[in-house]
């Protein structure tokens, strides 16, 4: 009988203590909103580190000059993920994706800034070697990818490329 008690109280010890921890990956604020890229080294280009609108529809073309003056940028329409939001500017010359820069992703605590350090420049490369939104999320960013390929294909469309 006291070896059955002792094992009940063990399990319910064990189980409270397993709902009660928190992951690294709940931000200080709750892994809500989270800032835009203001101190991360994703991509060179024009990444002011702007916000978008939050519009679910398809991106606004903005044109005007790339880094070497050529070509036109568009910007995706701002994913709300479950990490915060995510949003790309795309420059166009002709029907060429030129660059890819992500105006917006989550910075909200150190995990997301380790996450999106590694596999944002891999999306950008990704990008602008397909030339397309089809394009494989980063292992360990899938959210953010995800995000970012939906904010992608909002831009292309703005550009109308298909």
């Amino acid at each position: 009988m006291r070896r059955i008690l002792l094992w009940m109280l063990s399990t319910v010890a064990a189980v409270v203590l397993l709902f009660s921890y928190r992951t690294s990956t709940m931000g200080a604020s709750g892994g809500g909103s989270a800032p835009t890229a203001a101190a991360a080294p994703p991509a060179a280009g024009s990444g002011s580190g702007s916000s978008g609108s939050g519009s679910s529809g398809s991106g606004t073309g903005a044109s005007g000059g790339g880094a070497s003056g050529a070509g036109k940028t568009y910007d995706g329409s701002t994913a709300q993920t479950r990490w915060g939001p995510v949003q790309v500017r795309i420059t166009v010359d002709g029907r060429k994706i030129t660059d890819v820069t992500a105006v917006t992703y989550p910075t909200a605590n150190r995990r997301d800034q380790q996450i999106n350090a590694y596999a944002l420049p891999r999306l950008r490369a990704e990008v602008l070697a397909a030339q397309s939104a089809k394009i494989d999320t980063v292992s360990g960013a899938t959210v953010t990818s995800e995000g970012y390929i939906e904010s992608l294909q909002a831009a292309l469309d703005a550009a109308n490329i298909g």
